[in-house]
Formats: C-alpha cells, sequence, structure tokens
C-alpha cells in the first residue's frame, strides 16, 4: 500500500495541492504538485464563492491522484487570510488570604480565557503570554509561590465564524476527508525561523500576493499576529492604472520593478515599454512601484509594539512570493530602521523533488510545504486502477473525523507541547470507526495536542457552530 501525506493550502491568490514521502532520514521527497487560481473563488485568502472553491478542491485532488496512481483518502488543511488576527486577553484571580498556587489555580485561568466570546469570531488557538504573581512577572506557571493575586496574560487567535463554516462546507461539498488543520503563519514560523531568531525576537513577514501576514516572536512564544489587506498584487493594480491588462502590469513588474531604486540609477531619459507604441518614463515606473511597497513596509513597521522594537535580535524574516521583488531587503532596512533582515526563500527541512516549481525555491510554496511537513499520517487510500485519465467515479461516502473547535489552551511555559502519538487512523478504504465519544474527551483531557491545531477538539461546540444558519437552509 502506497504512503504518503497531502497537504493543502488556500492562500490568498491560489489554492496548492502537495503530496509527499517522509523518508527515515527526515527529508520528504515530493510525489505530486497542483495548482488552481483562486482569484475567482479566494479573496485574500477567505472564500467568497462557495461553488468554485469546491470546483478547485476537485480539480487539486483529481490532479494529485493522477499522478500518484491512488486514492487520496485525507488531507491536512492550512488557512490564513484576512480572518485571522489575534488579540490580547488578561484573566485574574484574586486570593481572599495569601495562599500558594496551585495546577487547579492556573486550569481555571486558562478556562475562563478560553470561554471568551468575541462577536462573529471564535478562538482558534490560545498562546501563554506570561503570568503575574503580585507585582512579579514569570513565564513558566507559578505553582507553589505564595501570593494575593494571581494574573494571566493570553494571546488569543481568532477567526471569523462565517469564514470557518464556509470553508468546512467548501470541503464537505468536494467529499475531501480532512485529517487535521493549522493555522498557516504558525506551521510557517516553525519551518522557517531558526530556534534564535525566535528566542531573541524577530518579526516575520509573509509577502502574498492579496495579504501580507506579520508574526512577532520574543524568548519562543508569539507575541502579536496580524494579517494586512496589502500584497504584490497592489502594485500590480497600480501599474495597470497606466492603462494596461493586469497580466501585462504583472510582467512588467516582473521584469522592471525594484522595490527601491537609489536616487543616482534614475535615469529621467530613460524607458520602459508598455507596448509596442506606449513607454513609461522610468522616473515615473519608480515612483508607482517604489510607494505602494514604502506603504506595505510602514504598515508592517506599524504592528511591532514599542515594547518589542529594541527587543528583537532576530531582525526581520521575509518569505512569500513577494519577497523577490529586487530590493526589498534594502527598502526594509530603510523604512523600518532594522538592520537585520533575511529572505527566507525555503523551509529548513530537507526537502527532495524534481518539480521545477519546488526546486526553484522562491518562497512561494513554503506555507504548504510547512503544512505538509508537520503532517504525520499516511493519506493514501486505495490504488487507481484502468485507465488513469477515464472519469473519475464519485467517491464512497465515508465517515468525516468529527469536526471540533480549538483547543486554545497552550503549554504554560510558552512552548508548542508536544503530541501525544496517535493510533493509526487511516485504511486503504477510509478512516476506522470513531472511539466511543467519552472516551475519546478523557483521552483529549489527558493529552492536549499542540497550540497550532485546532481541529480535534471541543466537539459539541464545534458541532453546533458548524450547523447552516436558518438562510442557507
Amino acid at each position: 500500500m502506497a504512503e504518503f501525506t497531502v497537504a493543502i493550502e488556500l492562500g490568498s491568490s491560489k489554492i496548492t495541492g502537495i503530496a509527499g514521502r517522509k523518508n527515515k532520514d527526515g527529508s520528504i521527497s515530493i510525489l505530486a504538485l497542483a495548482q488552481e487560481d483562486g482569484e475567482a473563488c479566494i479573496r485574500k485568502g477567505v472564500v467568497y464563492n462557495i461553488d468554485k472553491t469546491v470546483q478547485a478542491l476537485s480539480n487539486i485532488i483529481k490532479k494529485l491522484e493522477v499522478t500518484l496512481k491512488t486514492r487520496i483518502a485525507h488531507v491536512y488543511v492550512g488557512f490564513g487570510g484576512q480572518s485571522i488576527m489575534s488579540v490580547k486577553n488578561t484573566n485574574v484571580r484574586e486570593l481572599s488570604t495569601e495562599g500558594e498556587v496551585t495546577q487547579e489555580m492556573i486550569n481555571e485561568l486558562m478556562d475562563a480565557n478560553r470561554s471568551m466570546q468575541y462577536p462573529d469570531k471564535q478562538i482558534l488557538d490560545a498562546v501563554t503570554q506570561e503570568f503575574k504573581v503580585d507585582n512579579q512577572y514569570q513565564a513558566e506557571p507559578p505553582v507553589g509561590v505564595p501570593c494575593k493575586r494571581l494574573e494571566g496574560n493570553f494571546l488569543n487567535i481568532l477567526c471569523r465564524r462565517e469564514f470557518y463554516r464556509r470553508l468546512k462546507k467548501c470541503f464537505d461539498q468536494a467529499n475531501i476527508s480532512i485529517l487535521d488543520m493549522y493555522i498557516s503563519p504558525l506551521v510557517l514560523a516553525d519551518s522557517i525561523l531558526t530556534d534564535a531568531e525566535k528566542r531573541g525576537g524577530c518579526v516575520l513577514v509573509d509577502l502574498g500576493a492579496d495579504t501580507t501576514t506579520v508574526s512577532i516572536y520574543h524568548r519562543n512564544i508569539l507575541r502579536k499576529l496580524t494579517v494586512l489587506p496589502l500584497g504584490s498584487s497592489n502594485i500590480t493594480k497600480d501599474i495597470a492604472t497606466l492603462q494596461m491588462e493586469e497580466g501585462d502590469a504583472e510582467k512588467m513588474k516582473i521584469k522592471y520593478a525594484s522595490a527601491y531604486t537609489d536616487a543616482n540609477d534614475i535615469d529621467p531619459t530613460f524607458s520602459y515599454p508598455i507596448d509596442k507604441e506606449r513607454v513609461i518614463d522610468m522616473p515615473k515606473f519608480v515612483d508607482i512601484v517604489e510607494a505602494r511597497v514604502r506603504e506595505i513596509i510602514e504598515n508592517v513597521k506599524a504592528q511591532i509594539p514599542d515594547e518589542y522594537m529594541d527587543k528583537l535580535l532576530g531582525g526581520i524574516i521575509l518569505t512569500g512570493g513577494g519577497s523577490n521583488m529586487r530590493n526589498t531587503e534594502r527598502a526594509f532596512r530603510l523604512y523600518t530602521h532594522i538592520e537585520k533582515i533575511r529572505t527566507a526563500k525555503f523551509v529548513n527541512e530537507t526537502i527532495k523533488s524534481s518539480n521545477p516549481i519546488v526546486n526553484a525555491k522562491d518562497g512561494r510554496l513554503c506555507t504548504v510545504l510547512a503544512i505538509l511537513a508537520e503532517g504525520d499520517q499516511n493519506c493514501a487510500g486505495n490504488d487507481i486502477t484502468g485507465e488513469l485519465f477515464e472519469p473519475v467515479q464519485p467517491k464512497p461516502t465515508v465517515q468525516q473525523p468529527q469536526t471540533a473547535t480549538p483547543n486554545p489552551s497552550a503549554n504554560p511555559t510558552g512552548r508548542v507541547m508536544e503530541e501525544v502519538p496517535k493510533a493509526p487512523q487511516n485504511t486503504a478504504n477510509g478512516p476506522q470507526k470513531p472511539n466511543d465519544s467519552k472516551t475519546e474527551e478523557k483521552e483529549e483531557e489527558e493529552n492536549p495536542k499542540p497550540t497550532h491545531k485546532f481541529f480535534s477538539k471541543f466537539k459539541a461546540f464545534m458541532k453546533k457552530m458548524t450547523e447552516p444558519d436558518e438562510e442557507d437552509k
């Protein structure tokens, strides 16, 4: 039986599917890659056309299966987009008399944080920032420390309920079984940032087509996550105002654009060709590109809290397709006044592939590769028999894994908790029958999953949340 892992990323402009096999030496061999243009169904990373998204997902699965010659039983999914945001929250427990902090008190603070309600939003993840015992802060859970006031500070990562409901509906209608879901910026950070960068403090900037995602780390803890509704496509649209098609504007951007051009290098007598009859003067073209680039960079800088501005020993790490523009690092140094800048064109894992898109190592596939690396179970189903290009018969209905809301509890140390090994769930014919619900709930309480996984927890609440609204019936 074939063994491979499948990951799907819903990016800001493309939907990407990838299949890979994990080798004994820790490397990953890429077996298949498929992409669909998301402009007709995805806007800034958010599903807005369900039917077209279902079609795109179905096309990706079919393309992967043709290459793999094997049915796909399950997939891992990662998503981000403008719907994702982070909000700080503080919970306090006052003690009538001075007493020692117990683990039960810590759990009560974390439970109170998980029960926070946000209008139209749900908590996907909760990262413990620190605890305050009377007037003293500490990162570790202060169990055994005497105090009269205990405070817990948390960073809640939120998602719009409607977005999550649409997303799950798309996979359900495409008959694609989701094995687990990930918050894309978090798994991306795990695959791109070094331990020293997370510990010393850094800003990870994922420059996408329609969005720019900013993740700030310090002392190995995520401190802020923001998705800006600005990306490299905004530069393309600005160039297109010169009365040209966006496709031609994109070509001009790739060929001529620079994030920063020194004044001495601008030749007022030089011009770039728009078509056979028209040209644009170099100074005007430079102004159009640099104005939008500067806007994006200044918005990124505005997301860095003042308290961390002088603590970013790891500097700024750039990734994503937008980082390929010439002199992007130079522009970030100029406008952020942060000297330490590096561009991550590829993930830290060892990837083996003959696919030129993968081997381009241009930052565009970093997120989907990170999701692939995070997945740890076999996604293969039955081998495909007969002609590979004959019409694919509808898949038999299989029992979907129970959906759930996120497990927002984070390790009080601020580190992602290690996942308890799972029993094999995949067979050639699909997932096994779920265990008794009471047994599952007990196991989940005893063995919490990593904080960036949120698809496998709080089943009853998620079931209620994903029920169709009256207007959809």
